[in-house]
């Protein structure tokens, strides 16, 4: 990922405080029949043998990276926060000079790692509990996966595979105008504040996240 020095987020709470809040991913392996993406959520797990942690998560059994032997190398696991399109006409410099262009503002994290696909029945009941548990705390009526009928969920369980990635690395990027002079960046933040993207507006107030 190309990341200039400006937009860099090398801070690991940062990384790690995104990639808790936005679990989905798009993970990209390199498998037999070619580049391979799938998006799933993981769920990221504090490890004191892995500096960085590691993701779990599920495929289903009939998907072929599930399948196929195991992707050579690393795979890469993309997660994805707000983002958003940046009009030219938010920046004050547009009435100054005109110089200025449309652009996209977002933040992201890229885990590097190396997967190993785990078939067993009471790890992946854990991490389905884990991983369920973690998007319903703070709902009013949180369920969990003792709500459904056990056979149910045994049925389930033999119908996917488990997914753990040691992460050897992370890579932060938060595009949030932090290269426009703050007379631009207080339009964008009101442009975007206007447009419905209250939370990308506060990671541009923010200035690097």
């Amino acid at each position: 990922m190309y990341i200039p020095k400006h937009f860099e987020e090398p801070r690991l709470d940062a990384m790690l405080a995104l990639i808790r809040r936005y679990p989905l991913s798009t993970l990209v392996a390199n498998a037999p029949g070619g580049l391979n993406a799938d998006h799933i959520p993981l769920h990221w797990i504090g490890d004191s043998a892995a500096p960085y942690g590691t993701l779990r998560g599920h495929l289903a059994r009939a998907n072929p990276l599930a399948s196929e032997r195991l992707p050579e190398g690393e795979v890469l696991a993309i997660f994805q926060a707000e983002n958003a399109y940046i009009s030219p006409s938010w920046y004050a410099g547009k009435q100054e000079s005109g110089k200025v262009v449309p652009t996209w503002n977002y933040a992201t994290v890229h885990a590097y790692g190396f997967m190993r696909l785990i078939d067993d029945a009471e790890w992946i009941r854990a991490e389905l509990a884990a991983l369920t548990d973690a998007q319903e705390a703070g709902l009013p009526h949180p369920w969990t996966l003792s709500d459904a009928p056990a056979d149910f969920v045994e049925q389930l369980l033999g119908q996917v595979v488990g997914v753990e990635i040691v992460v050897s690395r992370l890579l932060g990027k938060w595009k949030v105008s932090q290269n426009q002079p703050p007379a631009n960046r207080d339009g964008v933040v009101r442009g975007l504040a206007e447009a419905g993207h209250a939370k990308l507006a506060a990671l541009v107030a923010a200035g690097a996240g």
